[in-house]
């Protein structure tokens, strides 16, 4: 592709687009530490955007504004930065690199209509990067490769695109090479492809562009050659290659025109080589988003159904069509309220206009389902955490909304009249539980407050009371991110503890056992008396309570025998050796005694209570934990490694098959003790370098191994 030439200080300003075919989104992903956000600071400054480039370590950049992000030195959310090129607003979504914060991730890639891979030329590629390529070619969603960082010490360019073209696939070619300077470490230039120009940036930006030198021509032929024969491959054109293998020289107008098309189709991968630092390659780069990558009208739409779930025909991206958009992300600003960035996907989105906000489908997650109508208020488009005002807000441009008092992340805008539902994007399952307590009653308040503003605006975090360890849980995607909610709870004035999670364990009775329970007290007027005798046996696992009546000769009156039955289960919610529920056993009430004056329902439940913890210190008691089933996704290199781990987790393997959804991946299937996997997120993820994910669900209760038994004993018991 062909640069154009620029003058110096072009003016971003606030860009508003009425056409959608002026639009560009783009994702910009690839691991921690790539260069995302820098490559972005730049990628704005050279377009006058911002005025001068900020930093990621002196956290003055636009996109890592979040007081977390500045902390850590590194994205923990998904911001846009809009920036004007040639006429072509281009919203650049930056995301977090890091896998904790893979649903900021999702959120971008729903906004999206292609994906930049940012891949450091002196860092090499993480495998979590290489599986999010595969997941964007399953949807063939146009992607390029940005290889950033070229002024540190150990970059290598040529090496850099072998990676990428060994895990990236086919058609993932070089449209310039790096020309290095004098001392032969520095890039000061890039040797145009196509059109076998040099674009030289030793005085900054534009590129000053002459031919190229003597020494530069073998480079730039044999890697032309290749490049050209990939554009022709995938060109419409059916004769093109065969002009070309007859010797007929291919224009570079023609080249540049399939090209884009084939980039745009999704079917080829330009990589161009930028430094965020010294500008080089910034111009070309700013011309494949604009130029390469397709705008929405070339991008399919998420369906859409009424709220009822009622079929309706497919969106068109067109500004005059009905209202539909989609809240991609939500963040509660402490000045500005609540502020929904939105992506509109058809119609157009003015101030003062009142729409439909639904979201459903998430209420396993803390999202009940909930529809209202309100009123937009101002629109604007967001730099980072800086709101500019505009007019309106067309189909395929994303912009930012305030002060809603509903909207979450994921929720549908649309007319009022006719209410749609747009088809929610995938969400990870957290899988890491933090155990949160409130310092004092002032803070339980904030801190409920806090949650709910939090839990509206993150998907990927799901907020759990248990109700047997009385516990407030906070499920997380890992331990970045729980320090994240963390942080970001305590900066809402919130004092907080965390504290072991605990697990909900179940008690039963191993061996068959009688009790006795005798409740006499008579001190003058009227007093309580009831006696029962009971037998009680195991039950087969999952089979719950049984009571069964088998008293004769009114020993225990009728009208008290669901008083027996009551005091049974009161007593078993409550435990009998550690304050756990007593689960699978059958009671049997075979005798008793009562009074004619004295006795009473609240007594015939106490004897009842009294003869099941009579029972219970013959019964040979035994605590009982809790058994999942996990499907664990891992590369087929990991699989013994996963293995082994999970018989050190007492967990027993169901078997293997291959991951039909991506090929070199396995499915492991397994048991294992719920205890076992309370950080089993974040050690998967150390084993198998950032890729294995998994996925549970409970199967039954099993009896606990009596070392660990008595250990949680200790431990658990209120």
């Amino acid at each position: 592709m062909a640069q154009k030439n620029h003058e110096k200080g072009s003016t971003g300003g606030t860009p508003v687009v009425t056409e959608p075919e002026r639009l560009r989104n783009v994702v910009l992903v690839g691991h921690s530490g790539a260069g995302k956000t820098t490559l972005v600071e730049a990628l704005l400054a050279a377009t006058g955007t911002i005025g001068r480039a900020g930093s990621v370590v002196e956290g003055t950049t636009v996109g890592d504004h979040d007081p977390a992000a500045v902390r850590q030195q590194r994205s923990v959310s998904l911001s846009c930065a809009p920036l004007l090129h040639d006429g072509i607003k281009v919203n650049l979504l930056d995301t977090p690199g890091y896998a904790d914060f893979v649903g900021e991730l999702r959120a971008g890639l729903r906004a999206a209509d292609a994906a930049l891979f940012v891949v450091s030329a002196a860092g090499g590629m993480d495998a979590a990067t290489v599986a999010l390529w595969e997941e964007c070619a399953a949807v063939d969603m146009p992607r390029a490769v940005a290889v950033a960082r070229l002024d540190q010490p150990r970059a290598d360019f040529d090496e850099t695109v072998a990676l990428c073209q060994r895990v990236f696939g086919d058609n993932v070619m070089p449209l310039y090479l790096p020309m290095l300077g004098d001392d032969g470490v520095s890039t000061e230039g890039l040797l145009g492809l196509i059109t076998r120009r040099v674009f030289d940036y030793t005085a900054g930006l534009p590129a000053d562009v002459r031919d190229p030198d003597p020494e530069h021509q073998p480079a730039i032929d044999e890697s032309r050659n290749e490049l050209i024969e990939g554009i022709i491959a995938e060109s419409e054109d059916e004769t093109l290659m065969d002009r070309y293998l007859d010797g007929e020289e291919i224009s570079t107008e023609v080249l540049i025109e399939d090209l884009e098309k084939a980039v745009a189709r999704g079917h080829f991968y330009p990589v161009v080589p930028v430094c965020a630092e010294t500008g080089v390659g910034l111009d070309a780069l700013l011309e494949v988003l604009t130029a390469a990558f397709p705008s929405p009208l070339e991008h399919e739409l998420p369906a859409v159904t009424g709220v009822d779930g009622s079929p309706r025909p497919p969106l068109t991206c067109d500004p005059a069509g009905p209202l539909v958009a989609e809240v991609v992300k939500t963040t509660v600003d402490r000045h500005v309220g609540r502020v929904s960035l939105v992506r509109v996907f058809s119609g157009t989105l003015r101030p003062d206009q009142t729409v439909h906000v639904s979201g459903h489908g998430m209420a396993e997650r803390g999202h009940p389902d909930h529809d209202a109508a309100e009123r937009v208020g101002h629109i604007y488009t967001p730099l980072g955490a800086t709101l500019r005002e505009v007019p309106l807000c067309v189909a395929g441009d994303i912009c930012a909304i305030t002060k809603s008092g509903s909207a979450e992340t994921g929720d549908t805008v649309s007319t009022k009249d006719d209410p749609l539902l747009i088809a929610p994007w995938e969400m990870p399952e957290p899988l890491l539980p933090v155990a949160i307590v409130a310092r004092s009653r002032a803070d339980e308040d904030a801190l409920a407050r806090n949650l709910a503003r939090l839990v509206a605006g993150d998907p990927t975090l799901r907020l759990e009371r248990n109700p047997e360890t009385h516990q407030l849980v906070l499920w997380c995607m890992g331990e970045a991110h729980a320090d994240v909610v963390l942080d970001r709870l305590r900066a809402g004035g919130v004092e907080l503890d965390t504290e072991p999670v605990k697990v909900s364990l179940r008690e039963t009775l191993t061996v068959p056992a009688a009790g006795h329970g005798r409740h006499v007290k008579q001190s003058g007027g009227h007093g309580q008396y009831a006696v029962c005798d009971i037998e009680v046996e195991p039950l087969p696992p999952g089979s719950g309570f049984e009571f069964v009546d088998r008293v004769v000769g009114g020993a225990v009156p009728h009208n008290y025998i669901p008083s027996v039955e009551k005091g049974l289960r009161t007593q078993m919610e409550r435990g009998l050796v550690a304050g756990h529920p007593v689960v699978d056993l059958r009671v049997t009430l075979v005798d008793g005694k009562a009074h004619s004056v004295d006795s009473s329902d609240a007594a015939f439940q106490t004897a009842g209570a009294l003869a099941l913890r009579d029972a219970a210190e013959r019964g040979q008691p035994a605590l009982l934990e809790p058994i999942d089933e996990v499907t664990i996704r891992v590369p087929d290199g990991s699989v013994g490694t996963v293995m082994g781990d999970l018989s050190g987790r007492r967990g027993r393997v169901l078997g293997t098959e291959p991951d039909p959804d991506a090929e070199g991946r396995t499915l492991v299937r397994a048991e294992v003790p719920a205890i076992e996997l309370l950080r089993y997120a974040v050690e998967l993820r150390s084993m198998t370098a950032g890729t294995g994910t998994f996925r549970r669900h409970f199967v039954r209760h099993d009896p606990m191994p009596t070392h660990l038994a008595d250990q949680a004993r200790k431990e658990q018991t209120p």
